[in-house]
């Protein structure tokens, strides 16, 4: 159950902690994976990394998503590259946290334009040869905060929100061509910021959590597998939190 041999999969941000996780789980699963981000040397050591360890045929894709052009490039180089797309999962974003009154133009500019801007041109143009194929599988990562907002991070939760209600657009737009859109929002995940906080603000969150502890990586790409795969054809323009009980949405 959950296979993915055969398909091709692009996951942008897949050098970073929740990125690498998702590329690793699908690779795992038997997809080819195509990993995109901004710096190319840890998109290399990583696509090395999964070759050694799961084996495949996988490939960087190095891409600036703060930059039009590159992001208008990144589809047609996966095609080029893998020969299709079944899949793709927009994961890649930034943060630049500041209290609303304080907040710079650029500061709100620069999270929109990556977190939320870039996902739609992707969208788009994989829809395309996913439309031509009558299947495709689109994963967007967004965020607990993008339902529960989060002060200092006006700009990041509206990102994730606004990628929450573009989800469910595109899903009605596409699910009568055998494609499905969906969203998968983390809460807490351990990864390298997390692990420079001091033991009483780890403390703090935990005592946030049901379940008591932070998420991994593994939770999350366990996830995206299931929204990517063939089983999960029937569901289409919803939000799977994987938060441990932190946020429960209904």
């Amino acid at each position: 159950m959950f296979s993915l041999d055969g398909m091709n999969a692009l996951v942008t941000g897949a050098s970073g902690g929740i990125g690498s996780a998702i590329a690793t789980a699908l690779a795992k699963q038997g997809a080819r994976v195509a990993l995109s981000g901004s710096n190319g040397q840890k998109l290399r050591g990583f696509r090395e990394q999964l070759h050694e360890e799961i084996g495949g045929d996988h490939v960087e894709i190095t891409c600036d998503l703060s930059n039009t052009t590159q992001v208008e490039e990144l589809i047609p180089a996966t095609l080029d590259t893998l020969g299709s797309i079944d899949i793709l999962v927009n994961n890649a974003g930034i943060t630049r946290d500041n209290l609303a009154m304080r907040m710079k133009d650029e500061e709100w500019d620069d999270v929109i334009r990556v977190d939320l801007e870039a996902a739609f041109r992707l969208m788009r143009a994989a829809a395309r040869p996913m439309m031509k194929a009558r299947f495709g599988r689109i994963v967007n990562i967004t965020s607990v905060v993008g339902t529960t907002g989060n002060p200092g991070q006006m700009n990041y939760c509206a990102a994730k929100a606004g990628l929450t209600g573009m989800t469910k657009s595109f899903a009605q737009e596409v699910a009568s061509r055998g494609i499905t859109a969906n969203c998968l929002a983390p809460g807490f995940i351990r990864s390298a910021m997390t692990a420079a906080l001091d033991e009483k603000q780890t403390d703090a969150i935990n005592a946030r959590i049901p379940m008591g502890r932070m998420g991994e990586g593994s939770d999350i790409g366990a996830a995206c597998v299931y929204l990517a795969s063939r089983e999960a054809g029937y569901v289409t323009g919803q939000t799977l939190h994987v938060n441990g009980g932190m946020a429960m949405t209904g």
